[in-house]
């Protein structure tokens, strides 16, 4: 069976940076999407399109095709007194924010002074380029659950809370 829209494919992969150092890894078979429901960037998808189990491939995906290019106006300072006044604030630490449009953004840390943070709402792998060594290790027919859900569920079904 070969993969394309509507199938769950189960892989697993290594995501190394340009350096060669190991950003994330899944070895062990646990690693599920429904293909063509944008549940992983598009780069990788594309590349996948068309493969099957027991293939192995190795994938490069640019900024564009990731986690987008950086954008620097989404880093910002902000007031120190907007965070509560005894949390240790450090370099690195991930908060909710509301965005500019009331949605949901998760920002990181990236500098602390004595009356303000440095916050920058950029995805942590924005700007980076992004190399995945893959092996495909079960490709099925999605059910129709996950079809109306946009998602796989796990052997034991999947419960909304």
């Amino acid at each position: 069976m070969q993969i394309e829209t509507q199938k769950v494919v189960t892989l697993n992969y290594t995501l190394t940076d340009n350096e060669g150092t190991v950003i994330d890894q899944s070895n062990d078979g646990s690693f599920a999407y429904l293909h063509g429901a944008s549940n992983i960037i598009p780069g990788l998808e594309n590349a996948l399109t068309g493969k099957a189990a027991g293939d192995t491939l190795s994938v490069s995906v640019e900024p564009a095709d990731g986690y987008g290019e950086r954008d620097d106006s989404k880093t910002q300072s902000v007031p120190r007194d907007m965070f509560p006044e005894d949390a240790p604030i450090e370099e690195g630490m991930q908060f909710h924010a509301q965005g500019p449009n009331g949605e949901t953004i998760v920002v990181t840390v990236t500098g602390v002074a004595d009356d303000s943070v440095t916050v920058d709402g950029n995805h942590p792998l924005a700007g980076v380029a992004l190399n995945f060594a893959v092996e495909i290790v079960e490709v099925r027919d999605a059910s129709p659950e996950e079809l109306e859900h946009g998602h796989v569920h796990g052997p034991d079904g999947h419960h909304h809370d």
